[in-house]
């Protein structure tokens, strides 16, 4: 149970970054190529938009704005889940491989079915999921003497990337250039307007896998102090650390699958996160869940807007924000070291 003061404590916090979140939505829905602005999305709230106003917003922004609010949750709640259970501040939801994996499945997926086309609705979603899973399995047989270490999996998920980098960059290099020309946009993340449906599912799958991860906030907290402290005070370490793992790949697989690779989410934000409001789980978790997806909102309509009417995918700008972000970060540890 979370204490009293602990509970007081979150609730301002989490309605601080809802609020955000929701400014964050709507300033993303007033902004586009059209010419629907900020008052069309208030006029739709209150009934009064416009037949074309209300086509552009519904079927067009927001189902936008849901899937980078889905993405950015995913990847900031995951990079959290890493973080503590690999007890590096470095890690983030690429470093396991998972993401490379589920990248790989996706251009393997686009090379043997000639299918030059990345809005397929379930067959290019589904090769990257079963991508990630099968990084899943590789990571498994990692264990030594069946125990997970997690410098392990570190080194076996810096080989799997690599792995996973050379073979897409072979089949890119290889293939033919009219099939592949839209996969760039794919391994640098891209967030499209998704149909309802498949943003039900892939947003049950993320809410799920968050909720799970959330009940282990306290043991991840225990974590945080050894493998040997936690035992000693009734964690089952390698049952926590697979579960959460496994949690953690699935929800990124999930973004991964619809999006490509949006980079440096889930270190970003669990460490601005970490910075103001602390290290205990049980509040870093959500507050993670809702800045990430305040980060990612945010950056698409800037990729939206910044060079507009050319559009940007979204990976560009995360990544020109994560890039010294993760040097200064990657340096105060070294000094600290």
């Amino acid at each position: 149970m979370i204490s009293s003061p602990l509970r007081s404590r979150n609730l301002p916090v989490l309605s601080f970054l809802v609020a955000v979140l929701g400014l964050a939505c709507w300033l993303s829905l007033g902004l586009g190529a059209s010419a629907t602005t900020w008052s069309d999305v208030l006029d739709l709230v209150s009934g009064r938009a416009g037949s074309t106003a209300h086509a552009i917003l519904l079927d067009v922004r927001l189902p936008r704005v849901v899937l980078a609010v889905l993405v950015g949750a995913a990847l900031s709640g995951a990079g959290v889940v890493f973080q503590a259970v690999l007890r590096n501040p470095l890690a983030d939801p690429y470093i396991l491989g998972v993401s490379g994996g589920a990248a790989l499945g996706a251009v393997l997926f686009i090379a043997f079915s000639g299918n030059a086309d990345l809005g397929s609705p379930l067959g290019l979603p589904a090769a990257a999921f079963t991508g990630a899973l099968l990084t899943l399995v590789l990571l498994f047989l990692a264990r030594v003497r069946g125990r997970t270490q997690p410098v392990a999996l570190l080194l076996v998920g810096v080989i799997l990337n690599a792995f996973f980098s050379a073979v897409i960059l072979f089949l890119v290099t290889a293939g033919d250039p009219a099939v592949f020309q839209n996969a760039f946009f794919y391994l640098v993340g891209r967030i499209d307007s998704l149909p309802w449906t498949v943003l039900g599912w892939m947003g049950g799958l993320v809410v799920a896998g968050l909720a799970v991860l959330h009940l282990f906030s306290h043991r991840l907290n225990l974590l945080a102090f050894g493998e040997e402290v936690a035992g000693h005070l009734g964690v089952n370490v390698e049952r926590t650390t697979w579960m959460a793992v496994v949690g953690a790949s699935l929800i990124t697989a999930a973004a991964v699958a619809f999006t490509g690779l949006v980079g440096f989410v889930g270190l970003i934000v669990p460490h601005l996160v970490r910075t103001l409001f602390g290290p205990d789980h049980r509040l870093l978790l959500p507050a993670s869940v809702l800045g990430g997806a305040a980060f990612v909102v945010m950056a698409d309509a800037a990729a939206r807007t910044l060079v507009a009417p050319v559009e940007m995918p979204v990976g560009v700008i995360t990544a020109l924000v994560g890039g010294p972000f993760f040097l200064i970060l990657f340096l105060r540890y070294l000094r600290e070291r």
